[in-house]
């Protein structure tokens, strides 16, 4: 059975002494400003309802939302007893732990937010920041992969890979799986649905298809990932982010019926 060897890349860059500049705060920042650019470029495109100084603006918006929702979702969702009896370890951020369902209430929250207080339609700005959003799945799952972290079960296909700390049998590389499918190929698919005009036009189209997107692709990839150890599997072989994923369906079929239904935007 043909079997790869964990890549040696230090999860560290660089260092300046006790600054660790790592792969998955790169990720995260590179993640958020060509997000940041790309929306840029979308709000310039027909029709026009949103500035660029919003877009310049929502950026540090983003940026909160991202670390803090992401590290709530995950103290939440996946270790709440381990946190709430250390309390003091939720700042702790850069020891790891965060999540993407937290990560993406926390964006839905601040969207809402920031487009009340510049008078914004709201949905129509989340269309942006949805079809963008794939630009950090993909480049965050690869950081995933260099750190060696949620890594896959156990396999015998031919590209498995032997992860240090995960014993000696060779495993998906699932944070590859994700990286493509929730980022390389849900980008393509959002960037030629906005592309359509009539689409733009209709409001919670693309955010929709960005939820209903992301869903079917976790619900896939989590049947290759090794579940979180503290949770193991759940009901009927289910995982957490399986389960997390599946109200995301639900809330995207009903933006796109909703974006069907109303009228076009002017």
């Amino acid at each position: 059975m043909l079997s790869f060897a964990f890549p040696a890349i230090d999860p560290i860059i660089f260092e300046v002494g006790p600054l660790a500049v790592r792969w998955y705060s790169l990720a995260y920042i590179a993640g958020l400003l060509l997000g940041w650019r790309y929306m840029v470029w979308m709000a310039a495109q027909s029709p026009v309802s949103v500035s660029r100084d919003d877009v310049d603006d929502f950026l540090v918006w983003a940026i909160l939302a991202v670390v803090l929702g992401g590290r709530i979702g995950y103290v939440l969702f996946y270790n709440f007893e381990y946190y709430a009896a250390n309390p003091s370890q939720i700042l702790m951020v850069w020891q790891g732990g965060m999540s993407f369902h937290g990560g993406l209430l926390g964006v839905v929250v601040a969207t809402f937010w920031f487009c009340r207080k510049r008078e914004i339609d709201a949905l129509k700005f989340f269309d942006m920041v949805a079809t963008a959003a794939p630009i950090g799945l993909l480049l965050g799952r690869i950081a995933n992969f260099i750190n060696a972290e949620l890594y896959g079960r156990p396999t015998d296909v031919e590209w498995g890979v032997v992860f240090p700390g995960a014993g000696d049998v060779p495993r998906h590389p699932s944070q590859l799986y994700e990286s493509a499918l929730e980022g390389l190929v849900l980008l393509i698919i959002l960037y030629l649905l906005f592309r359509n005009e009539k689409i733009r036009q209709r409001t919670g189209i693309l955010s929709g298809a960005f939820l209903i997107g992301y869903g079917i692709a976790r619900s896939i990839a989590e049947l290759f990932r090794e579940p979180d150890i503290q949770l193991g599997f759940l009901l009927g072989g289910t995982t957490m982010g399986q389960w997390l994923s599946a109200p995301m369906w639900i809330g995207g079929a009903w933006l796109i019926y909703y974006g069907l239904k109303k009228p076009l935007v002017k």
